[in-house]
């Protein structure tokens, strides 16, 4: 049997557009062929947080209506209300991003589920996912205890991982030239290919013929 092709997926739990994009990245990771590897690109990270102001809250609901149409993804009032509505509310990913990590440390089979329950807590509970009390909560729900555990006292280890995956993911967007989230890199070594936000918002079977085609012009070339 052929090796899986590797799908590095670039996202920020924090992301509307990545949180649309969900569906489809667990039907790509549920297929025989393919292996999905998690990459946070850190975009409401450190400097890149912010206040949930006004001006912000506004932008976000209207994407997030135009995502919920495309994607039928659920945006609840309860969001609306407690989290775009919280003025004392911080946007930082950071403390979801660090989960992730946590997961990926301990349970790495177990990375997606995690990012769908911080995504359906935050869209449709209306939960702080920014607060680590809320995200250890979380992840002992899904029997993630000893990530839960991690979170609540980060150690070196963990900070550690946290940035070279954040630093790693980067890198990655510099050298395709990615210039948001979500994005899909297939492939692995040299072999790589880019395939930016709007390829994930189509009928999944036509990604896929989209991945086997691209691979399989890989494979032409370097026979």
């Amino acid at each position: 049997m052929a090796d899986a092709v590797q799908l590095t997926y670039l996202f920020d739990p924090l992301c509307g557009w990545c949180y649309g994009a969900s569906p489809v990245l667990r039907t790509l990771a549920s297929r025989v062929g393919y292996s999905v590897v998690l990459a946070p690109s850190g975009l409401f990270c450190g400097e890149r947080a912010g206040p949930m102001n006004e001006e912000f809250a506004s932008y976000a609901w209207t994407n997030d209506q135009r995502i919920a149409r495309l994607t039928r993804q659920r945006f609840t009032e309860q969001y609306r209300r407690d989290v775009l509505g919280d003025r004392a509310g911080w946007l930082d990913s950071g403390p979801a991003t660090l989960a992730l990590t946590a997961v990926a440390l301990t349970a790495p089979d177990r990375e997606l589920d995690a990012l769908e329950a911080i995504q359906e807590a935050r869209y449709v509970a209306g939960r702080d996912v920014t607060d680590s009390a809320v995200l250890a909560e979380l992840l002992r729900s899904l029997d993630l205890a000893l990530a839960a555990e991690l979170i609540r006292a980060p150690n070196e280890n963990l900070l550690s991982a946290n940035r070279a995956r954040v630093e790693s993911s980067r890198a990655l967007m510099r050298q395709f030239g990615v210039n948001g989230v979500p994005a899909l890199i297939a492939g692995d070594g040299a072999a790589r290919h880019l395939l930016d936000s709007p390829a994930l918002f189509v009928r999944v079977e036509d990604l896929i013929a989209r991945l086997q085609s691209t691979m399989g012009e890989s494979s032409a070339v370097a026979t």
